[in-house]
């Protein structure tokens, strides 16, 4: 893009620490620092103050967060092309679909950059609800191959732009000594089973007394996961919350093995995170990961839903340092095609492909 654009970016806000929320505020950061133009429209909106004790009724909020959302965005208005950031389910109905639509109305070109590693099941059980949407956007962009291919197999065209990170915010370091110090980054609900970690972790403290577990993270599930430690008798474990990703550098540095067991995933930026710091990873074959990972190479897979194979592979990496120090320098390569110089020129090439299209 040689001239340049009025770009209206429509995903989470800050305050929805998450993937998505990271992702789009970085392409946001990059494309500003380009000198484009970037419209930054939250699908979650800012109540007005006097109506802010809304937020505590459940349905009232989301359709007083839905009336105010479809007027913010009368901004696509100003713009020359529309970035859909979209997850799965109600969330696409209720953030996507509205922007899907008055990106049309508008005649503006929109791009879908669906994340979410439920497509399969959306795409098959909500085939006709999402059906009129997709075929209404210019182009579906997703991260990994993986999800290309599901697309795919529902009849639709993906474009694979991977997800990107800042590799310079983080330090990467080796760890030739590795100790039990171990960091879950997941938010806590059920299908990121941080309750599967917490009982690897358990199986772990008996050989290693000392051993910590970090769970950066919040949920529908943290009551569920408390009271599992508790009812484990585990010590060691920290609930620390959700972690402003200004943050996120120094508590990867603070710790020796990423673990991750989610049983429904894509291409998690807590992984990519975890390479750029050189943190050996452990983790679940879902999604796009045994790819990120090598399939092996890169960082040791286990089979969902079992705490042993995970405490297993943990305690492998304990014991054998070697291969801890070999599986962090393969992910910082495989970290090294995450960077903006790389996905940033994908992104350049599609919006200018997009907005030749539409003219």
């Amino acid at each position: 893009m040689k001239s340049p654009l009025r770009i209206g970016l429509i995903a989470a806000s800050p305050a929805m620490i998450g993937g998505h929320s990271v992702q789009a505020q970085g392409l946001a950061r990059q494309f500003s620092a380009a000198g484009h133009e970037v419209a930054y429209i939250p699908i979650d909106v800012r109540f007005p103050t006097g109506l802010r004790w809304m937020k505590r009724v459940p349905y009232a909020r989301t359709l007083l967060n839905e009336i105010l959302y479809v007027f913010t965005l009368l901004r696509i208005a100003r713009v020359d092309v529309v970035h859909v950031f979209s997850a799965s389910y109600w969330s696409f109905l209720l953030g996507p679909a509205p922007a899907i639509v008055a990106a049309k109305v508008l005649r503006k070109p929109v791009v879908l950059h669906y994340h979410s590693g439920e497509a399969d099941d959306h795409l098959l059980r909500w085939r006709r609800t999402v059906r009129p949407f997709l075929r209404l956007v210019d182009e579906i962009v997703v991260p990994s191959s993986y999800l290309e291919q599901i697309f795919a197999s529902h009849g639709y065209r993906a474009r694979i732009i991977p997800n990107w990170i800042e590799t310079s915010r983080f330090q990467y370091r080796e760890r030739p000594f590795p100790q039990p110090r171990l960091l879950s980054a997941r938010n806590l609900e059920s299908h990121y089973r941080v309750d599967t970690t917490i009982r690897a972790f358990a199986r772990l403290k008996h050989r290693y007394p000392h051993a910590t577990l970090t769970i950066a993270g919040q949920g529908s599930d943290e009551r569920t996961l408390r009271e599992l430690a508790d009812a484990l008798e585990v010590t060691g474990i920290r609930f620390v919350g959700p972690v402003d990703p200004t943050a996120m550098p120094q508590t990867y540095d603070a710790a020796d093995i990423f673990v991750n067991a989610s049983i429904i995933d894509n291409q998690p930026v807590s992984i990519l995170e975890a390479f750029a710091s050189g943190l050996p990873v452990v983790s679940t074959s879902t999604g796009d990961i045994p790819s990120m990972l090598r399939g092996g190479e890169a960082g040791l897979l286990v089979e969902s839903d079992d705490a042993a194979a995970v405490a297993d592979a943990v305690a492998r990496l304990l014991d054998e340092p070697e291969l801890s120090v070999k599986v962090a320098r393969r992910a910082r390569e495989e970290a090294e095609r995450h960077t903006w110089q790389r996905v940033g020129a994908e992104w350049n090439t599609l919006y200018a492909e997009v907005l030749a299209h539409g003219a």
